[in-house]
């Protein structure tokens, strides 16, 4: 089955799979990813009716990274709302939990009512039949998430099969100031007036937006991964002029690949692969604000990839914006150092670590020749190998062979820095899966 597989098939699958099943459920434990305790809950239509027995990990399926308040919610936030936010699974499994974030917030933010669903069909506010699920928080359907704080659902049994959209909805009746956001999502979600938290028609959601609010991460339980890839990135990982609602970034099409090596009995790693790209985000050099807007690499990688779920390895993607943007950062020693400090902070945690070589951006109108000699300099230390664990060369895999200081043309999107759905699509070709195995060396 292709990867946009057919959604008209989905809700019988679900529904058959429903029927045939136990309704006994092995549950979660929520501390180091594997399979332990009982799950209690409900079985009326709204409290999580059983799913498939199952065992296996918490890994991360999807998730973005907060960057900064959306403009135009300081005052009542989304006050009388429903937010649906439609995401997408990398990786499948039989139980999900969400992460709700109120970093940017500067009061309480008063969730009263939260679901999550499988959607009907890509890129739709509508569910699919039987999927609809409400969502608790230490047993308890509403939650208040204090400014600058984050909570995790319950688990919800659900099955969610992999490469298809999820809804998580959220309801606050009142104000509660400007609302945490991701702004480049390359995905539409929407709103509703009211409550419509558990709404399954899609009818009332006729507002759309382009970026995802609050919701921050959607972990599964799941025998196809064994553990989570944190890709830490710019524009260049956030996908930003990948095409809109097709999961066209370079991280969609390194987790297929990651699922059809695993699928056809490789050896090889089985890990989901999860996405904190921040478009215009620098290493070394963050925004202002307190917290600060578009943090800085170095700022939120405790946050941002140490943070999340039962992670295995590390793929830092950052250097590019230190160099092109004003004021520009010309050391490259400054630029390495910074990659060394995060491999450290990795290493503590004994996760593997991957970096990737900067990509070319003659043509682009940040262009000046000093800057490629950085880029250069910066290159080379990664090819020495004395910085990460291994590297992947995006350089090598996008440049012109006749013009190596630009994109070439075939995988240029037209900006003359960021790829085009083709570049992205060799981003991943380039990237060699036996480089997440193994464990990650005292030091380098």
């Amino acid at each position: 089955m292709t990867k946009r597989h057919g959604y008209a098939l989905l809700t019988a699958i679900i529904a058959m799979i429903m029927v045939l099943s136990a309704a006994i459920y092995v549950g979660v434990g929520f501390d180091d990813g594997a399979a332990r305790d009982t799950m209690a809950g409900g079985r009326g239509p709204h409290n999580n009716p059983a799913a498939p027995a199952s065992t296996g990990v918490w890994v991360g399926t999807w998730s973005t990274s907060p960057s900064g308040a959306e403009p135009g919610t300081e005052t009542n936030g989304m006050a009388g709302r429903s937010v649906r936010n439609v995401v997408h699974a990398g990786v499948g499994g039989t139980a999900a939990r969400v992460t709700l974030s109120n970093l940017y917030g500067q009061q309480p933010l008063s969730i009263t009512h939260a679901s999550i669903a499988v959607a009907a069909t890509a890129n739709n506010a509508a569910a699919a039949a039987d999927t609809m699920r409400r969502l608790t928080f230490g047993g308890n359907p509403s939650v208040i998430v204090p400014p600058g704080q984050q909570v995790v659902s319950d688990a919800a049994r659900l099955l969610i099969p992999h490469d298809t959209d999820i809804l998580v909805t959220t309801y606050s009746p009142t104000p509660s100031g400007p609302v945490t956001y991701h702004p480049t999502a390359r995905q539409i979600s929407y709103t509703a007036e009211g409550d419509r938290t558990e709404d399954v028609t899609g009818v009332p959601y006729a507002a759309q937006t382009p970026a995802w609010r609050y919701l921050t991460a959607v972990d599964v339980l799941s025998n196809e991964s064994e553990g989570t890839v944190v890709v830490i990135g710019d524009s260049l990982t956030d996908g930003v002029t990948s095409s809109m609602g097709e999961n066209r970034r370079w991280t969609d099409a390194l987790a297929d690949r990651l699922r059809d090596r695993a699928r056809g009995g490789s050896d090889g790693p089985r890990y989901s692969v999860v996405n904190q790209g921040i478009s215009g985000n620098r290493l070394l050099a963050g925004g202002g604000g307190r917290p600060a807007g578009n943090p800085s690499g170095l700022n939120r990688f405790d946050r941002d990839v140490l943070g999340r779920t039962n992670v295995k390895a590390v793929v830092i993607a950052l250097g590019v914006n230190d160099i092109l943007r004003t004021p520009h950062q010309t050391d490259a020693d400054k630029i390495t150092d910074g990659m060394r400090e995060l491999t450290e902070r990795a290493h503590a945690r004994g996760l593997r670590v991957i970096g990737a070589t900067l990509m070319p951006f003659q043509g682009h109108r940040g262009y000046r020749p000093h800057l490629e000699a950085t880029r250069q300099a910066v290159n080379a230390q990664i090819r020495s190998g004395d910085i990460f664990d291994d590297y992947v060369d995006f350089d090598e895999a996008v440049r012109d062979p006749y013009n190596p200081r630009r994109l070439n043309p075939l995988y240029d999107s037209g900006d003359h820095l960021h790829p085009s759905d083709r570049g992205y699509e060799q981003m991943a070709k380039k990237f060699d899966l036996d480089m997440l195995k193994g464990s990650a060396p005292a030091e380098l």
